[in-house]
């Protein structure tokens, strides 16, 4: 029997049960392998996937080609724009290369699984495996076998699942046969923004993994907040895209600290944590398929009424809100295509707490431009720090930017690194900016009739000289002043009272 493995959000060889089973069919038949990979540029464009992550998943395409070759086994690029084509090219692609059985690994996405579903309904001999998680959607559920709607209870069921199991990350397969000759270059028809500052390759990622298991988990819970600290994984990218497993990643912490998983003073009870969150609004987007369709889980955020000011936005967007710690926050992403997660709590609680924009705007924005760009925990986050999520931080609590500058960054040296034009100011003027009244506030005007025509005509209005305190900088001041904007916030997002 002949089997193919399509490669999706897995684009690696170690751990991945889809390579392993397919080998393993093809070899107990004395059958051959064959591999795809689907890009659906229009479907990635309507889904905003970033540039520099498509060049991510592009580098990792090209290595695993190499990677398969190596195995006797070559790998097949088709360009497929749409989710929707793949339903009339599939059945004669299995006829024309005489494919019993396809092998392919679930995806959490509603319109992944519709065309999943779809698949299987037309009769295509194919196999999801589950294997995005660590513990599969739908097996951590409460006693009523519901999924749990709040992270505490979920995570202790998951660790009592994930403790009674072997961690044990499956092995890359022998080869199949003899090296085929290199695989042509692949390159995708997207617009890409170069993620080289980026190691791409499994070997890479698992050697991060290593790296931050060896040197960082021990203090990670001490370190974790603080920007300017190489501290954290970074291994998002490679876990957005399936480089490296979440699988894999638990097997390393449990090699190190064994008993991480049922000892609340292991220090790499934290980093497991964040394991589980991500493993919670995966399993979300499965139970509750409105929130890939840009639902609120709370209900009552359909009441919430809005600023959304553009020009605010951009200013957001831009990094020159006149709050030091946003505006590097922002240069940063912009940047570098990611960001420290106590950053992205502290710019998502700015855009919906202070300034009243839309949490969707936010998300948006972030899947435009993040290198490890992930529906699941895009969505989660923003809904959490705009407090109309599952198990989301309450409306009422608004990030104090000022107390998180001089909390997490004390000495500036996130800040002025991306903000050079501060490198002179006094730590008390960054952390403590003030406020002119002068702002773009226009609380009243319709934002539908801005253009964004109108926008850029008055894009001068960030790069304005103002007065920071005894210096004169090219940095705006405040665009809102904490304490009204607190206010105000609690008012207007009251709404989401349950």
């Amino acid at each position: 029997m002949n089997s193919l493995i399509w490669f999706r959000q897995d684009l690696r060889l170690a751990d991945n049960h889809s390579v392993v089973e397919a080998f393993e069919l093809a070899r107990q038949t004395n059958g051959q392998v064959k591999a795809i990979f689907i890009a659906s540029t229009e479907q990635w464009k309507s889904h905003d996937v970033a540039p520099i992550q498509v060049d991510f998943i592009e580098r990792h395409v090209n290595l695993l080609a190499q990677s398969l070759a190596a195995l006797g086994v070559e790998l097949e690029v088709i360009t497929l724009p749409w989710f929707d084509d793949v339903m009339d090219w599939m059945p004669q692609y299995l006829i024309d290369n005489q494919i019993d059985q396809v092998f392919a690994t679930q995806e959490p996405e509603f319109n992944e699984r519709k065309r999943d579903q779809q698949l299987i309904v037309i009769g295509v001999p194919i196999q999801f495996i589950a294997q995005d998680c660590i513990v599969a959607a739908g097996e951590v559920t409460n006693l009523a076998g519901k999924m749990y709607k709040v992270f505490t209870p979920f995570s202790k069921t998951w660790r009592e699942i994930v403790s009674s199991r072997r961690i044990a990350p499956v092995a890359v397969p022998a080869a199949m046969g003899p090296a085929l000759k290199a695989p042509k270059t692949i390159a995708f028809d997207y617009p890409k923004v170069s993620s080289q500052h980026w190691l791409a390759g499994e070997a890479a990622a698992k050697g991060i993994l290593d790296r931050f298991c060896a040197n960082n988990l021990q203090d990670y819970l001490a370190e974790r907040d603080f920007p300017a600290l190489d501290s954290t994984s970074r291994l998002s990218p490679y876990l957005a895209i399936g480089v490296i497993s979440a699988n894999q990643c638990l097997a390393s912490v449990l090699n190190r600290f064994p008993d991480a998983l049922v000892d609340d003073t292991s220090p790499a009870k934290t980093w497991v944590n964040e394991l589980a969150w991500r493993e919670f609004y995966r399993h979300l987007l499965v139970a509750f398929p409105d929130l890939s369709k840009g639902k609120n889980f709370n209900e009552n955020g359909s009441k919430v009424n809005w600023r959304n000011h553009p020009q605010e936005f951009k200013a957001w967007c831009d990094g020159v809100t006149g709050f030091p710690i946003v505006d590097a926050a922002m240069r940063h992403l912009n940047q570098t295509g990611w960001m420290h997660n106590r950053l992205r709590m502290v710019v998502a609680s700015f855009l919906t707490k202070h300034l009243l924009v839309d949490w969707r705007w936010g998300e948006r924005y972030f899947r435009q431009h993040l290198i490890d760009g992930d529906l699941a925990a895009n969505n989660g986050g923003w809904q959490w720090s705009a407090g109309t999520g599952c198990d989301a931080q309450p409306y009422f609590r608004v990030f104090n930017p000022m107390n998180q500058s001089s909390k997490f960054d004390p000495d500036a040296s996130f800040i002025k690194h991306y903000i050079p034009e501060l490198a002179s100011v006094s730590l008390k003027q960054i952390h403590q900016p003030i406020f002119s009244g002068d702002t773009l506030s226009c609380d009243g005007i319709n934002s539908n009739e801005i253009s964004e025509q109108d926008i850029n005509a008055n894009g001068e209005l960030f790069a304005f000289e103002r007065e920071f305190s005894s210096a004169k900088l090219h940095y705006p001041s405040p665009i809102v002043e904490h304490a009204m904007a607190r206010k105000r916030a609690i008012e207007v997002l009251s709404a989401l009272k349950r």
